[in-house]
């Protein structure tokens, strides 16, 4: 028998011909979009960090001789992302860590976007901590030092052409 037309291998074939089906369908589950997007926006938030702490003086300096691992998540615990700080240099991983310096749990993902996306990030933040939106968890005082190292990660403004 010819090991391309064997039943497991169709079955395989099969299976996966589902699940491109299935990936190519719109969902009705409205909660997945936010997830994606504030997902995404973690994981660019370790790629501008950890660039940041490869090529920028000002923002090594920040990090100090810092060794800890903070964490992004949903309350939820649908999304999260773990941040290491150490040797001056910062990367990221997905998922839980099991014990971080300090956490910062959003209600969920939507607001979690929109909280990181806000023009005026302290007062969102501010906000979602009084009625209870965001809540922290560990040492407060590193929150307010990794809310000071973001603003190392704008973008450049070009500059003007003459």
């Amino acid at each position: 028998m010819n090991a391309s037309r064997s039943p497991s291998n169709r079955t395989d074939r099969l299976a996966l011909f589902e699940l491109q089906v299935k990936l190519r369908r719109p969902s009705n589950n409205s909660t997945e979009a936010p997830c994606m997007k504030f997902r995404f926006l973690l994981w660019v938030l370790g790629l501008l960090m950890g660039k940041a702490s490869r090529n920028n003086p000002a923002f090594q300096q920040q990090l100090g001789d810092k060794e800890l691992v903070f964490q992004l998540q949903t309350l939820d615990g649908k999304v999260a992302r773990h941040f290491f700080v150490k040797d001056q240099r910062v990367t990221s991983r997905s998922g839980f860590y099991p014990e971080p310096a300090f956490a910062i749990a959003f209600k969920d993902a939507a607001y979690g976007f929109a909280t990181l996306q806000a023009k005026n990030k302290q007062l969102a933040f501010m906000t979602g901590i009084q009625d209870k939106s965001i809540q922290i968890k560990g040492n407060p005082a590193l929150v307010i030092w990794f809310q000071g190292l973001t603003k190392y990660l704008k973008p450049k403004k070009a500059k003007p052409k003459a």
